[in-house]
C-alpha cells in the first residue's frame, strides 16, 4: 500500500518538471517572481480575458500571482526596468511593429468572414504575445499555455488539466501560424448544457459564426401562400423570386445578415419546370427527386435581384444544402457572390472518415463536399453532427477517426470551416469537441500524439488501464462495418469481447486508485479530482454495460423480465451521470416513449406481458439463426422462395470463409444464415461494392408444434423488423405490414403482430418473412416468438 501514493506522486509532479535552460527568460523560481503582464490601456474585451487569464493560469500552475499592468505610466516604469514582461494584443503590435508584416505572411488573403492568426516571439526580456483580431489575440495567450502544458479537454474544470510547475520560463520563441478555416465553431442543440463552453471554445481557438450569415430554417416564411403549403410551391417560377425577394428588400437594404434557409423537411414541387429539374437526379439518402437545381435557381435570381436594386449592400444570405437539397446541383452552376451555404449531411454514415474503403456513402460524401465547394466558390461551411449518432444512448460514440481524414479533404477544398450541432454530452462525445478544435486549428494535428499526452494527464497513475479501455472503444469504432447511425448498430460495436476488455481495464484503474477511496478525507484538488473522473468512467461503463445487457436479453434472449431489469439499472446509472454535471448527459428533450431510452424500457415491459401471462403466454422462442435470402432485384416471389425447399448446401460447404467482412461477396443466388438479433447490414449483408444491402430480404424458418401449442389464439410477434414486411405461413401469405421508406419516419417500436389463430399445425411449420429494404436498415433486429393471448 505504500508504493501507490509514491506512483502518484511521481507521475504528477515529473510530467510537469521543467527543463530550464541558462538563456530561458525565468518568470518564476523558487515561488518568486517579478515578471509583468502588460496589456494596452484601451484593450478590448478579448484582451483583456487573455491578459487575466495569462495570470489566473500561471498561479494555478506555480502559486505565484504575477500583476496585470494596464495604466500607461506603470507601464512605461515596467518596460524601463528590464524585468520579465509577457505583452499582450495590441500593446505587443505597437511595441513590435514588425510583427504586424510577420502576421500578414501566413493571415488568410481576401477572407469571406475572418482571418484569424496568431504571433509569439520573444526578444531579451520581453515576450510578445498577439494576433490578427480580438480572438486571435486570445489564441497566442493559449498558445502559449499549451506550451507549457495546459490543457481543456471538455467544458469547466472537469476538463482542465493544468500542471503544477516549480519554475516557470520561455525559451527561443518565434512562431507565427494562421489556421486554414475561417470557422471553427460548434453548438450546443437538444437543450444541452452550456456551461463552460465559451471558455472552452475560446482556450481551444475555436470561433463563433462570427460573419457567417444565419442559415436556420427560415423559407417558410417568405413562401407562404405560393403553392399548396410549406414543402411544395412553385420553386423556379419567376413570380417567386419576386415574390421573396421583395419580402427581404427592407433588410438587405440595411445590410443585415438574411437566411433562407429551407424548412426542415423534403421539398417537391408541381410546377413543370421544377420538375423537369429534379428529375436530373434521384436522391437516394432521402428517396425521392433532388431539388438542388431548382431551390439553387431559386436562390440565384432572388440574390440577383436584391444585388441589382441595391448594389452597395454588404447583405449576406444564408441556406442549407440539407434533406433532399443535400446532393449538388447536376448543372454546371454558381452560387451568387453574396450566397453562403451550410452542408448537412444528415444522413450519410457519421462513422468512417472520406477515404475509408469500407464506406462507399462517405467516398460519396466526399464528392458531394467537393463539388458544393466549387459551386460556392468556398463560401461552404460544413454543418456536421457530433454526437453523429442522432437518436442515442449516452453512451461513447467517438468521431475523431473520421474526422481526422475529413478535415484535410476540407482544407483541400478551401471552404470556410465547420460549424458542430454538439449536445455538450460529455458521457457521449468525450474527447470528440476537443480532437476536432485541435483539427481545425491544424489539420495535419498528430490524433495519435494528442491521444497519448491525454492519458497522463487526465487520469495520472491510472493512465495505462485507461488507454487501454479508451483505445478498445476507438477501435471498436474503427473496424466495425456500420455505416448506419442511432441506436440499432451499438450491439454490433459493443460486443461481448468488446465488454469484457472494457470491464477488465476499469477494474485495473479502479484497483490502483482505491487507496485513495479508502482514506476519503484529505484528498487533495488533484486526487480529488482524479476520483471524479474516475466516477465518471466508472458511471459511463455502467449505463453502456447496462444496456447492452437490455439489449441482449431481449433481442438474443427473449428475456424480457432481465431486459426490463437492465434498462432500469441502466437508466439509473443515466441519472447518476445526470448528478455529475449538465455537462454530461442530454435528456431534457426526452419523453417516455420511443425512440428515446425509457420508451424503450417500456416497449420491454409491453412484450413482458405477452409473454408472462399477462397479456399473453410464451408459446415458443422463434430460432435465432434463420434461413436467409438476398434478392436484389426482388424475384424471389416468383422463384418460390415462401414455399420451395431451402438449399443450404453451400453454406455449410463455404459458410466459414465468409467473415462479416467478406459477406458481402457471399453469391446472391444461394442460401445462407442469419441472426435474427441484429439487423442484415450490420451483420455483413451488402452489395458487392460495399453499398449498404437495398432489395429483398428473404428470412425462413421451420418450427415444430405440438397439438395444444398450436391451438388457439396464437400470435408471432416480430419486436424488431424494419421495413415494409410480407409473412408467409407454410407457404401462403398470412400477413403484410406497410413501413414508411425512411426509417426515422416510423415509430421506432418497428414491431408487428401477426395473429395466426387456427393457421398453425400441429407438427412442422415453415414461417418465411420478407422485407422490402429500400434504404439503410434492413430485416430484424430482435428475435421473434410465437405467444397465446389470455384475453386479458
Amino acid at each position: 500500500m505504500n508504493k501507490t501514493p509514491v506512483l502518484f506522486v511521481l507521475v504528477f509532479l515529473t510530467a510537469w518538471t521543467p527543463n530550464v535552460n541558462a538563456t530561458d527568460l525565468v518568470l518564476v523560481s523558487g515561488g518568486k517572481s517579478d515578471a509583468r503582464i502588460l496589456v494596452s490601456p484601451s484593450a478590448e474585451a478579448w484582451e483583456k480575458k487573455a491578459a487575466g487569464d495569462l495570470a489566473f493560469y500561471i498561479e494555478q500552475m506555480t502559486g505565484v500571482s504575477i500583476p496585470v499592468i494596464d495604466k500607461r505610466p506603470a507601464m512605461d516604469a515596467a518596460l524601463e526596468r528590464g524585468t520579465p514582461l509577457l505583452i499582450v494584443g495590441e500593446e505587443a503590435l505597437r511595441l513590435e511593429e514588425t510583427l504586424r508584416n510577420t502576421l500578414g505572411t501566413v493571415l488568410k488573403k481576401n477572407p469571406c468572414l475572418r482571418a484569424d492568426g496568431i504571433v509569439l516571439k520573444r526578444e531579451g526580456n520581453r515576450v510578445y504575445l498577439a494576433g490578427s483580431n480580438g480572438p486571435s489575440h486570445y489564441y497566442a495567450v493559449a498558445e502559449l499555455l499549451r506550451r507549457w502544458g495546459c490543457r481543456w479537454y471538455m467544458p469547466t474544470d472537469f476538463g482542465a488539466c493544468i500542471p503544477e510547475r516549480k519554475d516557470l520560463a520561455v525559451g527561443a520563441l518565434d512562431y507565427v501560424y494562421a489556421p486554414p478555416f475561417e470557422m471553427r465553431s460548434y453548438w450546443i442543440s437538444w437543450l444541452g448544457d452550456n456551461t463552460g463552453r465559451a471558455d472552452f471554445q475560446a482556450r481551444n481557438m475555436m470561433t463563433g459564426r462570427g460573419n457567417m450569415p444565419p442559415t436556420g430554417h427560415a423559407l417558410g416564411q417568405y413562401t407562404k401562400g405560393l403553392g399548396k403549403d410549406t414543402f411544395n410551391f412553385p420553386i423556379t417560377a419567376p413570380e417567386t423570386a419576386v415574390h421573396v425577394a421583395k419580402q427581404l428588400e427592407a433588410d438587405y437594404a440595411e445590410g443585415k445578415p438574411l437566411s433562407l434557409g429551407m424548412e426542415d423537411g423534403a421539398y417537391d414541387s408541381d410546377y413543370p419546370g421544377d420538375q423537369a429539374l429534379m428529375k436530373l437526379q434521384w436522391d437516394k439518402y432521402f428517396m425521392r427527386w433532388s431539388v438542388t437545381d431548382p431551390m439553387l435557381e431559386l436562390y440565384n435570381n432572388v440574390a440577383r435581384i436584391l444585388r441589382r436594386k441595391h448594389p452597395d449592400s454588404p447583405s449576406r444570405i444564408g441556406f442549407l444544402a440539407y434533406a433532399n437539397m443535400t446532393l449538388p446541383p447536376v448543372r454546371d452552376m454558381t452560387a451568387a457572390a453574396s450566397l453562403y451555404c451550410d452542408l448537412a449531411p444528415i444522413d450519410i454514415d457519421p462513422i468512417h472518415g472520406m477515404d475509408d474503403p469500407r464506406s462507399p456513402s462517405r467516398r460519396e460524401y466526399r464528392d458531394i463536399m467537393y463539388a458544393w465547394a466549387k459551386v460556392m466558390e468556398g463560401r461552404l461551411v460544413i454543418y456536421d453532427y457530433d454526437q453523429g449518432m442522432l437518436v442515442w444512448r449516452d453512451i461513447p460514440n467517438p468521431s475523431h477517426q473520421a474526422f481526422r481524414q475529413d478535415v484535410r479533404h476540407y482544407r483541400r477544398a478551401g471552404i470556410l470551416g465547420v460549424n458542430t450541432e454538439s449536445r455538450n454530452a460529455v458521457a457521449t462525445t468525450f474527447l470528440n469537441l476537443y480532437l476536432r478544435a485541435r483539427l481545425l486549428w491544424n489539420p495535419d494535428e498528430d490524433v495519435d500524439a494528442l491521444l497519448a499526452e491525454f492519458y497522463p494527464r487526465f487520469y495520472g497513475p491510472t493512465a495505462t488501464p485507461m488507454k487501454a479501455y479508451w483505445s478498445a472503444i476507438y477501435r471498436a469504432w474503427e473496424d466495425t462495418l456500420c455505416t448506419e447511425h442511432e441506436y440499432f448498430v451499438i450491439p454490433a460495436i459493443y460486443t461481448p469481447r468488446v465488454m469484457a476488455e472494457l470491464q477488465a481495464n476499469l477494474e485495473e484503474a479502479e484497483e490502483i486508485v482505491q487507496y485513495l477511496r479508502d482514506r476519503k478525507e484529505g484528498l487533495s484538488p488533484r486526487e480529488a479530482m482524479l476520483l471524479r473522473r474516475m466516477t465518471f468512467t466508472r458511471i459511463g461503463y455502467d449505463i453502456l454495460d447496462a444496456y447492452v445487457t437490455m439489449v441482449r436479453a431481449a433481442a438474443t434472449e427473449v428475456d424480457y423480465g432481465k431486459a426490463v431489469t437492465a434498462g432500469e439499472r441502466g437508466l439509473c446509472a443515466r441519472d447518476a451521470m445526470t448528478a455529475l454535471g449538465g455537462i454530461f448527459t442530454t435528456t431534457k428533450l426526452e419523453g417516455d416513449d420511443t425512440p428515446w431510452w425509457p420508451g424503450e424500457v417500456q416497449q420491454y415491459r409491453d412484450l413482458l406481458r405477452l409473454t408472462d401471462g399477462t397479456r399473453g403466454t410464451l408459446v415458443k422462442k422463434l430460432p435465432l439463426a434463420w434461413a436467409f435470402h438476398r434478392d436484389p432485384d426482388r424475384t424471389g416471389l416468383e422463384k418460390g422462395y415462401p414455399g420451395n425447399p431451402v438449399d443450404l448446401t453451400y453454406w455449410k460447404d463455404h459458410g466459414d470463409e465468409y467473415g462479416t467482412a467478406r459477406l458481402k461477396d457471399y453469391p446472391a443466388d444461394q442460401w445462407e444464415m442469419l441472426r435474427t438479433d441484429l439487423y442484415a447490414q450490420a451483420q455483413g449483408i451488402r452489395h458487392a461494392d460495399g453499398q449498404s444491402f437495398t432489395g429483398d430480404l428473404w428470412y425462413r424458418c421451420e418450427v415444430e408444434l405440438t397439438p395444444e401449442e398450436a391451438a388457439g389464439a396464437v400470435h408471432v410477434r416480430f419486436p424488431g423488423v424494419f421495413n415494409e414486411c410480407w409473412l408467409y405461413l407454410n407457404g401462403e401469405e398470412t400477413g403484410h405490414r406497410e413501413q414508411g421508406k425512411l426509417y426515422w419516419l416510423n415509430d421506432y417500436h418497428f414491431d408487428w403482430d401477426v395473429d395466426l389463430s387456427g393457421k398453425l399445425k400441429a407438427g412442422v411449420n415453415t414461417l418465411t418473412l420478407r422485407c422490402n429494404c429500400e434504404h439503410h436498415y434492413g430485416g430484424m433486429f430482435r428475435r421473434p416468438f410465437l405467444y397465446r393471448e389470455t384475453g386479458r
